[in-house]
């Protein structure tokens, strides 16, 4: 706007329309004269936001996209969206009924100077997820049902309940070079870095297929999609910042996930806490020689230097470090693996709990899923020495859309 000597705010006036009202094109950004339209359109601009290019529905109402990047690839990547969350934020104080909302988070600081803040009144609620037919369980396999977008066109709101509660999972890779042996997204390699638009644009279009009220429906974000963030780390912080100014999101329900990459922790560490997300480190074995055989990074950066700069990150109050690990059968889920995790949790000496995943099955991967009662005497094992433990629900693995699944499946 500046180099077409507009004032600044009409620049406001942009962001406004794109990230609060979440237009899709520029003709329809009526705050802005027509003229100006007319001029941004001659001179090739548009508003590049991902697009959801197919729609897979689980039958546990779970919903995995192939989101298109506007480039002139039309690459595409992996978003899930989880209605009432995977339970992978239990145990974090800011989901207590008294924690203060991202509407109650935002008044607490000076406000930018903008634009009237208009309502936004686009999007498209998905269709309502039928149950499965007498006498499939949850745990049957089954193809998933898929459909192309609707275009991105105005619509009217649904009727929705009061407040909802959902868990977006954001890529900020397409594929990953982590290369975790017990993961479908590494059998894709690292392609490119997503861009910070990306990264937004994927929550933007969720946010919009599903009518979402920002400030009212209690939405999650983690970043533990298809990517190591931390190996995209100038993106991922960028795309935050996005989220946080521009869409009117609370950093305190958003949850960054690394596989342990020690540079990009001590840059987090210096983060202002009122932009940055919870940490989660996925830690996923009790000990660095069966971490390398899982996760070959640990051989550049061991458990005791992953722990160590994790203790430079000043955490708010209330806040805890997260510790996800994927249970693998025989390999990751003895009864001596829980004891080790217990210690290397404490020697962090900060506040923090352990998030536990039954391994997701997926074609090719060698490893078997763990049985119900090692899964819950680990859990109680963690618990009896005083060590916060939840199991996360296994969302979407009908779809491939459960933990370690994203891989840009097509086909059931």
């Amino acid at each position: 706007m500046a180099a077409l000597r507009e004032p600044a705010w009409r620049g406001r006036q942009l962001a406004e329309a794109m990230y609060r009202q979440w237009v899709a094109d520029l003709a329809s950004i009526t705050t802005l004269p027509k003229f100006l339209r007319l001029r941004l359109s001659e001179d090739g601009w548009q508003v590049g936001r991902p697009r959801i290019a197919q729609v897979f529905r689980s039958i546990d109402g779970t919903e995995r996209y192939l989101v298109e990047c506007p480039s002139p690839a039309k690459e595409t990547v992996e978003t899930v969206w989880m209605p009432e969350g995977d339970d992978g934020e239990m145990g974090d104080e800011i989901e207590s009924e008294s924690a203060e909302t991202p509407t109650e988070q935002n008044q607490e600081q000076p406000a930018p100077s903008r634009a009237p803040f208009f309502r936004r009144v686009f999007g498209q609620r998905a269709a309502s997820h039928e149950p499965p037919p007498e006498g499939l369980s949850a745990s049957t396999k089954s193809a998933p049902t898929k459909e192309e977008a609707p275009p991105a066109t105005a619509s009217p709101k649904p009727e929705r309940p009061k407040t909802r509660r959902a868990t977006i999972c954001v890529s900020s890779q397409i594929g990953c070079a982590v290369n975790c042996q017990f993961c479908l997204t590494a059998k894709l390699g690292l392609q490119r870095n997503l861009t910070a638009g990306e990264i937004a644009g994927q929550v933007v279009e969720v946010l919009a297929h599903h009518a979402v009220e920002v400030g009212r429906d209690r939405v999650n974000l983690v970043f533990m999609g298809m990517g190591e963030p931390f190996l995209n780390y100038a993106n991922f912080m960028a795309a935050v910042r996005l989220l946080v100014n521009e869409v009117g999101l609370s950093p305190q329900r958003m949850t960054v996930s690394t596989s342990g990459i020690v540079p990009g922790i001590e840059r987090f560490a210096v983060e202002p806490p009122d932009i940055r997300p919870k940490l989660a480190i996925s830690l996923n074995a009790p000990n660095d020689e069966i971490r390398t055989r899982i996760m070959p990074i640990n051989g550049k950066w061991p458990i005791d230097a992953v722990i160590d700069t994790v203790r430079q990150v000043r955490l708010r109050p209330r806040e805890r470090v997260t510790f996800e690990y994927v249970l693998l059968a025989g390999v990751t889920d003895r009864p001596e693996h829980a004891s080790q995790v217990a210690r290397l949790v404490r020697r962090t000496g900060l506040p923090a709990k352990v998030n536990l995943i039954a391994w997701n099955p997926g074609p090719g991967i060698p490893y078997a899923m763990p049985a119900p009662e090692s899964v819950e005497a680990f859990k109680e094992a963690l618990i009896a020495v005083g060590i916060p433990a939840y199991l996360r629900k296994p969302r979407g693995r009908d779809i491939y859309a459960a933990c370690g699944q994203l891989k840009r499946t097509v086909e059931g």
